[in-house]
C-alpha cells in the first residue's frame, strides 16, 4: 500500500500528510459484516449519549481477519481494565462486581463482541480473575482472550506471572498475548533488561510454537526507538498494541508518537494494528460544544464518541479497537457504532481536523485516566482531579477572569463538583511533590506540575478575587 507526501520528523513525534492520501493510506470503506456468533432475544430501544439508539442488532458487528492466524475478531474489542466495583459486605473496601461483570460479558458475546483485553495489572490485580469467570461460562471457541507480561524483571517472576494468567483466566492457552508497554523508561536499555536480557523474550516464543501461545505482540507507549526496533528484529509479530485516535493522529503529546506513523510502519510490516485511548481518556466523548455542533450537523443523531470510535474503526488494517466499557449503555453504544461500520469518508475526516484544531489548542491536562499512576501513596486521586478538570475544559466552563459570563454560577459548580468527585484529602493540595508518579505515566505527563496548576486554580476560585 502505497502512502505519499509524508514528512517524518520521528524525533518530535510529527507527520504530515496531505488530505487526498489519507484514506489510501487507512483503506477506508474495506470493513465487512458477517453473521452474529451467538443468537439471543434482541433488546428494545436503547438510549445513550446520542439519543436513541433503536434495537441493538445481534447479526451485524463488523469483524476484520488476523492474516497470520485467520482469526476472525470483532472490531470491537472489549478493554477489562476497569471492571464495575461494588463494597465489600464486610465493609472493608471494594470487590469486583461478579455479576455485573459477567451481565456486561454475556451481553458483549450475545452481540458479536469476542475479543478481551485484560492483564495481571489491571482493576487492583483483579481483572483476569473476574474475566476468567465470566468468559468460562462460555464455549471456548466464542472468544480470544489477550492478556499481558507486566512489571517483570526476572525470568521467574515473568514466568510465574504467564503461568498465573493461564490459572485466572482458567485457560490452557492465550490467544493474544501482548511485551506490555514497550517503550517507556529509558527506552531501549529498559525493554532490553525486561525481555532480552531476562530470556523471557526467548520463553515466549517457545510458548507460541508449542500453541499456548497464538499469537504475539506488544503494546508501545514512548520512545520511537524502541517500537522501530522491534519492527526491525527477525520477528514476525502477530500483532501489535498502539494508541490511536483523531487527536493522536498528528498530534501526539508528551512520549507518545504520532498514530500517522505508527499505524503506516505497521501496515509495511503487514502487522495487525490493535487499537487503545479510541476516546484519549474519555475526553473525545466530551468535546467542546462548538466542536459538538459540527458532528451533530453531519450526524444529528451520533454522539462525539461514536465519532471517535468510527475514526478508529475505519483503518482497514486495525484488527479491533478496545473500550473498556463499565456501563452497560456504553457497550450498547459502542456495539450500536460497530454493527456495521460506516466508514469515515474524507469530508468526515476534514472535519474532524477542525475539531482537533479545538481541542490541542485548549486547557486540556493530557490524562487518559489509565490508572498507571495509582494509587499514590499519600491517597490523592490523581486521575479524578484531573478529568475533573477537563471536564470543565471540555464544557467550556473553565474561567478565565472573574469577569466571565455567570462567573458565580460557575464558580459555585467547579468548586462543588471538585468536592462531590475527589475527597478533599485526595484533592491536589495534597500533592507533596514526591513525583513517584512520573515514571509511571505512559502519557508522560509532568503530574507534579499539573497538581499545582489545578490547586492553584482552586485556591483562586476559592478567595473570590478578580483574576
Amino acid at each position: 500500500m502505497e502512502k505519499k507526501n509524508i514528512d517524518k520528523d520521528i524525533n518530535k513525534g510529527k507527520n504530515t500528510i496531505h488530505r487526498r492520501d489519507f484514506l489510501k493510506v487507512v483503506g477506508a470503506g474495506t470493513a465487512v459484516t458477517t453473521a452474529g456468533l451467538v443468537g439471543c432475544k434482541p433488546d428494545r430501544s436503547r438510549i445513550s449519549a446520542a439519543g436513541t439508539l433503536g434495537e441493538i442488532p445481534t447479526d451485524k458487528m463488523t469483524y476484520r481477519t488476523n492474516p497470520h492466524t485467520g482469526d476472525v475478531v470483532s472490531l470491537l474489542g472489549y478493554g477489562c481494565m476497569r471492571w464495575p466495583l461494588r463494597a465489600r459486605a464486610d465493609g472493608n473496601g471494594q470487590e469486583v462486581d461478579q455479576d455485573a461483570v459477567n451481565d456486561l460479558v454475556d451481553y458483549a458475546i450475545a452481540h458479536g463482541v469476542n475479543y478481551f483485553d485484560t492483564a495481571p495489572v489491571y482493576v487492583q490485580g483483579w481483572s483476569e480473575a473476574a474475566t476468567g469467570i465470566a468468559l468460562s461460562r462460555h464455549s471456548r471457541d466464542k472468544y480470544f482472550i489477550a492478556t499481558k507480561s507486566s512489571r517483570n524483571n526476572t525470568y521467574e517472576s515473568g514466568v510465574a506471572m504467564y503461568n498465573n494468567s493461564m490459572k485466572e483466566l482458567q485457560v490452557d492457552y492465550i490467544d493474544y498475548y501482548l511485551l506490555h508497554s514497550v517503550g517507556g523508561g529509558d527506552g531501549i536499555p529498559t525493554y532490553e533488561s525486561r525481555f532480552e536480557e531476562t530470556r523471557l523474550l526467548d520463553f515466549f516464543k517457545k510458548e507460541k510454537a508449542a500453541g499456548r501461545i497464538r499469537n504475539l505482540g506488544f503494546s508501545f507507549h514512548g520512545d520511537v526507538a524502541v517500537f522501530d526496533h522491534l519492527l526491525a528484529m527477525d520477528i514476525q509479530w502477530d500483532f501489535c498494541q498502539i494508541q490511536l485516535n483523531y487527536q493522536d493522529w498528528q498530534h501526539a503529546t508528551g512520549r507518545n508518537v504520532n498514530a500517522e506513523y505508527l499505524y503506516t510502519e505497521l501496515v509495511k510490516k503487514n502487522i495487525p494494528a490493535i487499537i487503545m485511548e479510541p476516546l484519549l481518556g474519555g475526553r473525545l466523548a466530551r468535546v467542546p460544544q462548538q466542536a459538538l455542533m459540527m458532528m451533530k450537523e453531519r450526524r444529528p443523531n451520533d454522539s462525539a464518541a461514536q465519532w471517535a470510535f468510527r475514526f478508529a474503526g475505519t483503518p482497514e488494517h486495525v484488527l479491533t479497537v478496545l473500550s473498556g466499557m463499565v456501563y452497560m449503555e456504553h457497550l450498547q453504544e459502542n456495539i450500536y457504532t460497530y454493527a456495521p461500520l460506516e466508514p469515515l469518508q474524507e469530508t468526515d475526516y476534514a472535519m474532524l481536523d477542525q475539531v482537533t484544531e479545538m481541542l490541542v489548542d485548549s486547557d486540556y491536562i493530557q490524562c487518559t485516566t489509565c490508572e498507571y499512576c495509582m494509587p499514590c501513596k499519600y491517597g490523592l486521586d490523581i486521575p479524578r482531579i484531573f478529568a475533573h478538570y477537563n471536564n470543565c475544559v471540555s464544557a467550556g466552563k473553565l474561567l478565565k477572569s472573574s469577569t466571565d459570563e455567570n462567573y458565580k454560577k460557575v464558580r459555585r459548580d467547579f468548586l462543588i463538583g471538585y468536592d462531590r468527585t475527589v475527597p478533599k484529602l485526595r484533592q491536589a493540595a495534597r500533592c507533596t511533590e514526591c513525583e513517584e508518579c512520573l515514571v509511571k505515566c505512559p502519557q508522560s505527563i509532568p503530574i507534579t506540575q499539573e497538581m499545582r496548576r489545578v490547586d492553584a486554580y482552586v485556591e483562586l476560585l476559592k478567595k473570590q478575587e478578580e483574576f
